[in-house]
Order: structure tokens, then C-alpha cells, then sequence
């Protein structure tokens, strides 16, 4: 079973402490990129999320975006310490008195005085209990969604193989007709120049051009990469580079199925070859 690089999910819950919202993208990349996103009152979780994706996540650029939005009554407030405020408007009036000149207190200066200004704390527990519990849920939905795509791109693949075996087997049954057709085309050129010409020397004439038209072996390591790739989607694994690295090998058989052609249907064989294997490789991009 193959998986595709390519999902999103999004999982999201409200509570007394107020509501949270996760959503993983996942798009193709070579390797496993991780970039996580998180509110700053919940930073110290950041190491927990990517461990816990890395044991699920092995291949993709994975963007993961926490939004927290705490409810009204447990959102921090700001108290002024008095007492603190007393003692440093006093120290301000001394040395003002002392330096025989008085100046009226700035009061924003006032706050950012360390200590006149008390924050109340929301309880995070809660909170960061609840972003591990979706994140988890948001992953597994993620797998499931790339999992879906997989068996999607699955079909797709071997439904193009199912269509290059085709082409190849009808290229290999026409061999013996096209090797009678280029003997018989030769003999007619002989023919019509009228001369005489040795019999010997045309047959090793006419095997050295069968030699340069032979795709045997071409049309051989078509067959078994078609066995390759079947085994390769049977595996519980990322296989993504794998079948990449075989999308290359069909592409050079058809290359060379292209290169020795002697008539216009086996280069037409070839052209619709590397249309499919194409078609291929491009979604092969996207799977782990």
C-alpha cells in the first residue's frame, strides 16, 4: 500500500478554558520537513509534537498551525500593585524635593516600573492536555486522508502499466512480421537496381540491420520492471524514491525502443510509452 504526500486535516475543541484548533498540511518534499506553529503561552510543547509526528510521518513537508483563543473569564488580567505604586511615587516625591525640582509623574512610565503591574496566570495544563489529545487525532486523520490519496494514485499506476504491457506484448508480436517486412523491403530495392548482387553478404547485411533493430532487450527489462513495481506496491513502506527510480529505468527503455525503431508503429509504441510513464511520474512525485 503506497500513501500520497499530499492531505490536510483539522481538528479543533472548546472548552471552559476556551477553544483550540489544529491544522496539519502536507505537501510533496524529498525529505521529512516539519514546521510547526504554536501560540507562545504554549511553546514548551513544540519538542512533543514533532516526536510524536515523526513516528507516524516518515516522507513530506508537514506545516502544523495551533491556534489558541482563550475564553473571556480565564484570559489573563493585568492588577496594579498599590503598595508597590506608594513606594515608588514616594521615592519620586523625595528626590524630587531634594532636587528642588518638582515634576509631575508620567504614568505609562509608572507601569513599566518592575512590580507595579501584576498579571494573573490561566492554568495551561488543561490546555496543553487537550493540544496533545487533537494534535493526535489531527495526525491520524492526516494518515488516513494520505492513505485514501495513496490507493488513489495506486489505481492510477496500475492502470498505465496495465496499458504499457499491452504495448510492449503487441511489440513483441509484431517482431517477426517487421524483421519478414524489412528483408522483403531490401530485397526490392536489390531488385529494382537491377544488379547482381552475392546472397551471402545480403544475409549478413540483413543481420546486421536486425541487430541495430533488435529491442529484445528492451522490451525484456519493460516486463521486468513491470514485476518491480508491482512487488514495490505491495510493500508496507515508503516507496515513493523507489518507484521514482523505476519511472527513470521505463523511461530509458522507451528511449531506446524509440531510438532503434525501423517503422512508424514502433515509434508510435514508444511516443504513447512515454506519455503513460510520464502520466506516472508525475504523481509518483507526490507518494512517501
Amino acid at each position: 500500500m503506497i500513501n500520497s504526500m499530499t492531505a490536510f486535516s483539522r481538528s479543533s475543541e472548546e472548552q471552559v478554558w476556551g477553544s483550540l484548533v489544529w491544522e496539519l498540511r502536507s505537501v510533496n518534499h524529498r525529505y521529512l520537513d516539519v514546521v510547526i506553529k504554536l501560540p507562545e503561552e504554549i511553546r514548551s510543547i513544540e519538542n512533543e509534537v514533532r516526536k510524536r509526528l515523526n513516528k507516524t510521518v516518515k516522507r513530506g513537508k508537514i506545516e502544523c498551525n495551533l491556534r489558541f483563543k482563550a475564553a473571556e473569564n480565564q484570559q489573563s488580567k493585568l492588577i496594579v500593585n498599590e503598595a508597590c505604586v506608594d513606594e515608588v511615587l514616594n521615592a519620586c516625591k523625595t528626590i524630587s524635593t531634594k532636587l528642588r525640582q518638582p515634576s509631575e509623574m508620567d504614568v505609562l512610565e509608572l507601569l513599566k516600573w518592575p512590580g507595579v503591574l501584576d498579571q494573573t496566570e490561566i492554568d495551561l495544563n488543561p490546555v496543553i492536555n487537550s493540544a496533545y489529545t487533537l494534535f493526535d487525532e489531527a495526525v491520524k486523520n492526516l494518515v488516513e486522508s494520505r492513505e485514501d490519496e495513496g490507493r488513489r494514485l495506486q489505481v492510477m499506476i496500475e492502470e498505465r502499466c496495465r496499458a504499457m504491457k499491452k504495448i510492449v506484448s503487441n511489440e513483441r508480436q509484431r517482431r517477426p512480421q517487421l524483421l519478414e517486412k524489412t528483408r522483403q523491403k531490401l530485397l526490392k530495392k536489390v531488385e529494382e537496381l537491377k544488379v547482381d548482387h552475392d546472397k551471402d553478404r545480403f544475409e549478413q547485411e540483413l543481420v546486421y540491420i536486425t541487430q541495430k533493430m533488435d529491442v529484445d532487450e528492451e522490451l525484456d527489462r519493460l516486463d521486468s520492471h513491470f514485476i518491480e513495481v508491482e512487488e514495490i506496491l505491495k510493500r508496507n513502506e515508503p516507496v515513493g524514491r523507489r518507484l521514482d527510480f523505476i519511472m527513470q529505468e521505463f523511461n530509458r527503455e522507451a528511449n531506446t525502443l524509440g531510438s532503434k525503431s525501423a517503422d512508424i508503429e514502433t515509434t508510435q509504441a514508444a511516443v504513447e510509452l512515454k506519455v503513460l510513464i510520464e502520466q506516472m511520474r508525475e504523481q509518483v512525485q507526490n507518494i512517501e
